[in-house]
């Protein structure tokens, strides 16, 4: 403590040396020097530092930016350190480093700061007339929420239209995964960053042909639609599967958000999962990484990035990535290769940028989700690494898109911005549906066809963003407008035969010809367009926040015949969905927030066997509301939310087909993240879950719980800096998920499972390399278990014991 004082008070004497300066400045001057700091605070800078004092952590933000950052009061201690670490700004870095602390910063010229204590008057001069002025990290235009204490999560996300926000100034709730828990995890694609998050589930199995998932209790099907955003926008974002080696954070924003982020293309409405591309820092990167395992796979990464230019406004950033070899699965391969260039310019009143995505991935024997017959009790999981399906059955999917987004400041506080892009997704496959037919685990693999699909998907945004005050009320609006297109091309060749097997003993079969499709024709065509407006209303120096808003949707849909090419449906209709939320902070250390939100999905077409055939439900409106409490501690924080959200569908009743079925979840959710001490990180959460079938055509279902919908979710992953061998981290994390039903009757489940999965990272220098090698064993205890149900009632084998291990360099 005596040392950290003398420290304080010989750099508080060098501090009143530069700001004796300052003092001769008229009050006129510091307004424009403000002012002119949204410029400059968008120059980011690579940090990685531990400070375990104040006057230790400016000396070191100094140091990296270059920036001369004052003082002059005596600063006080502080009870652990506090971790800076990634691309952000000096006033970024040092809003991690204030926090919870009373101080603050104002400008004091280009480059320049000073501390200050917003609640002191002891300034001198003219200095004091003015209130303390405060660079929020929110407010810049083009750079990303800090990452938080212990590099896991951000201390903020995208909140679409509304832009990034804190995650104590969000009206919803909202987690963002890190780049660094990307790479500490080994992490080949967002499911498995994903499967930290207790509210998210990935029913399907690691080792198919795509990822779906469940946000609350609610599914977000993935499959012929851009259904994962990127940077905002759907439809970008590869299909099937995303890769997570071209992502600097992945959000998961939770809830409907019809009004932030549109509808999505299928209409989930459980929450937005959203990929932030990686951009380039100035500090150059060269990054090499090989790693070898989740059975005999060897591969690589490779991360490059530059910046050119007088004041660096170019950047180019590359991704790379290349595996292939057996998986943890029998007579199963996998071939996958990654490419992403991301181009930006950062201009004093101009940014764009360029991000441009090739993503394959080629697999023979892919694992298929099994279905049960009807009356046939659940068998018990076979070994994870037993795979039913034939050898010769396989998938190839290539996915390429592209996107081009600007943003200009029109004015000090009025900003131009938009985009455009979309995707291709073509995929070849050879295999069948097998279906469980008896307690003995013998399956009949149904409907064994040869299938070609592609889809086309097109996106575009514009719209306005800007903040002004009314009396005493700030405003922070925006207005935007959206589309999004995609048209779904299927050809398909059924087989007379369906090889059989078993899901403890799978056979060989023989393989069974299944000739090409000749042609891929249109099945459907999609159109969905928006007009939204959202205004946060602020009082009271921000301490309670009001954000209201509604977006105009309408949906368009046409359905076509695959043989003849006549159109079979069509189907057009629009609504408005409101938002409102409501942000009240009591204290600097905690968040009270409220929401009401919509999420949107199509209505359907009545089927040929109701008396009403051909008839168009209305979009089925889903409605959340919520409640929550947020803490932040500086270096630890947490969360807890209430609550429910209700989903309509369609069903026939009395032969007529109608729109008044409905499902009802209703959840708790605790989370807390950051760094319990210096050299303890930990990322834990419970999801409580009560779904019910609130409105159903059988009194046998009504009540019952959904598909798929687990009682308790939770997850527990820790962090430890190993005091007797420094650059050693041992970390660990445990699963669990409860039962699920696999039939609306609630005849049939599975069971609930938990997995534990061990690893270490080490971080070293060699001939002044930074190299960092990691390893994981996934699943320690070998546990055999069903992992999850979807929304079709298909049902997933969980991985076996798996290790992985990877080393890292940075040239």
């Amino acid at each position: 403590m005596r040392s950290d004082n003398t420290k304080n008070k010989i750099h508080a004497l060098a501090a009143k040396l530069l700001l004796s300066t300052t003092m001769l400045v008229p009050v006129s001057a510091y307004a424009q020097t403000n002012n002119a700091t949204s410029g400059v605070e968008r120059v980011q800078y690579s940090f990685d530092i531990k400070a375990q004092s104040l006057a230790q952590g400016i000396a070191e933000i100094g140091a990296v930016s270059g920036w001369r950052i004052a003082y002059t009061m005596e600063l006080p201690a502080i009870d652990t350190a506090r971790v800076i670490r990634g691309t952000m700004s000096p006033m970024q870095a040092l809003d991690i480093l204030l926090k919870g602390t009373g101080f603050s910063y104002r400008s004091t010229g280009d480059n320049a700061l000073v501390i200050v204590k917003p609640s002191s008057a002891a300034a001198n001069g003219d200095v004091t007339t003015l209130d303390p002025i405060r660079i929020e990290a929110a407010e810049e235009q083009n750079g990303l929420p800090p990452v938080y204490a212990g590099g896991q999560v951000a201390s903020g996300g995208q909140l679409g239209m509304l832009g990034d926000t804190d995650i104590m100034d969000a009206p919803v709730s909202i987690t963002s995964y890190t780049s660094e828990k990307i790479e500490d995890q080994q992490a080949k694609t967002i499911a498995d960053v994903l499967k930290n998050d207790p509210s998210v589930r990935a029913p399907n199995s690691g080792g198919g042909m795509l990822d779906t998932y469940q946000i609350r209790g609610f599914s977000i099907n993935t499959g012929n639609s851009g259904e994962v955003a990127m940077d905002g926008a759907y439809g970008v974002a590869p299909n099937y599967r995303v890769q997570a080696g071209f992502a600097e954070r992945i959000e998961v924003l939770k809830g409907p958000a019809a009004l932030l982020n549109g509808m999505s293309p299928n209409g989930g409405v459980g929450g937005v999962i959203n990929i932030v591309p990686k951009r380039a820092g100035d500090k150059d990167l060269n990054r090499v990484s090989v790693d070898y395992g989740l059975g005999e796979q060897a591969g690589g990464n490779v991360d490059f990035s530059r910046r050119f230019g007088k004041d660096k406004q170019f950047g180019v950033r590359f991704n790379g990535g290349y595996h292939n070899g057996d998986t943890y699965l029998d007579k199963q391969s996998r071939e996958a290769t990654l490419g992403a260039l991301a181009l930006d310019y950062k201009g004093e009143d101009l940014r764009l940028s360029l991000d441009l995505i090739d993503q394959r991935e080629d697999i023979d024997a892919p694992f298929r989700e099994y279905r049960l017959t009807s009356g046939v009790t659940m068998p018990d999981a076979p070994d994870g690494s037993k795979n039913a399906v034939q050898d010769w059955q396989w998938s190839d999917a290539t996915d390429q898109s592209a996107m081009l987004k600007g943003e200009y400041d029109l004015a000090d506080n009025l900003t131009l911005f938009g985009g455009v892009g979309g995707g291709r997704t073509e995929v070849d496959r050879l295999f069948g549906y097998p279906i469980i037919t008896n307690n003995a685990g013998d399956i009949d693999d149904d409907s064994l066809s040869y299938m070609r699909f592609q889809t086309n998907r097109f996106t575009a945004n514009a719209g306005l963003r800007g903040d002004f005050s009314t009396a005493a009320i700030n405003h922070e609006a925006t207005v935007s407008a959206s589309y999004y297109a995609d048209t779904f091309y299927r050809g398909a060749v059924y087989s007379a035969t369906d090889p059989a097997s078993n899901i403890y003993n799978p056979s060989s079969v023989p393989p069974i010809f299944v000739a090409a499709p000749t042609a891929k024709p249109k099945l459907s065509e999609t159109d969905l367009r928006g007009i939204a407006v959202a205004d946060t209303l602020s009082v009271w120096q921000d301490q309670v926040k009001l954000t209201l808003g509604a977006r105009h949707q309408s949906i368009e849909t046409n359905n076509f015949n695959g043989t003849t090419g006549v159109k079979t449906a069509h189907y057009k209709d629009s609504v408005i969905t409101p938002m409102v939320g409501l942000v009240v902070k009591p204290t600097d250390y905690m968040s009270v927030y409220a929401n009401y939100l919509e999420g949107l999905s199509k209505g359907d077409i009545a089927p040929s066997s109701a008396a009403n055939a051909g008839e168009a439900m209305a979009p089925y409106v889903a409605k959340q509301i919520e409640t929550g409490i947020k803490l932040d501690f500086g270096t630890f924080g947490g969360s807890a939310a209430l609550f429910q959200i209700t989903k309509p569908s369609g069903q026939t009743v009395n032969n007529v087909y109608n729109s008044d079925a409905e499902q009802r979840n209703r959840g708790l959710e605790l989370n807390v993240f950051g760094e319990v001490t210096p050299d303890v990180r930990l990322l834990a959460g419970v999801m409580f879950l009560d779904a019910e079938l609130t409105k159903t055509n059988s009194a046998a279902t009504k009540g019952n719980r959904p598909v798929g919908t687990p009682k308790m979710q939770a997850n527990l992953t820790a962090e430890w800096d190993t005091p007797f061998a420094p650059g050693l981290t041992l970390n660990g994390t445990i699963t669990h998920t409860a039962e699920q039903y696999i039939n609306t009757a609630n005849s049939q489940d599975i069971p609930d499972w938990t997995t534990l999965d061990l690893g270490l990272r080490y971080k070293t220098t060699i001939s002044d390399t930074p190299v960092t090698v990691r390893a994981t064993i996934q699943n320690v205890t070998n546990e055999s278990y069903w992992s999850g149900v979807n929304d079709y009632s298909m049902i997933s084998l969980g991985a076996p014991r798996t290790a992985l291990v990877s080393l890292t360099a940075d040239f």
